[in-house]
């Protein structure tokens, strides 16, 4: 289906639904094709797939700054 960009702003939530059931919509501009709409692929979120991926730097960090830290800090050379 080619639908003009102004007429999918007016219907972008009709034109989002009927991506999702696969049809594929083309956006235009003056007759010229721009863009497509189509729906995208399901995501599939798995539990511990950032394992590895993450380190921490020190082990420390939870800690409270000591008085002379926090002094540097606050004057920008910690």
């Amino acid at each position: 289906m080619d639908v003009s960009i102004r007429e999918a702003k007016n219907r972008l939530t009709t034109l989002v639904k009927q991506a999702e059931q696969g049809e594929e919509i083309t956006l235009c501009r003056h007759g010229r094709a721009v863009a497509k709409l189509v729906a995208m692929a399901p995501t599939r979120r798995v539990l511990g797939g950032a394992k590895g991926q993450i380190r921490e730097i020190d082990a420390d960090w939870w800690k409270p700054m000591t008085d002379a830290e926090a002094e540097a800090f606050y004057r920008g050379r910690y």
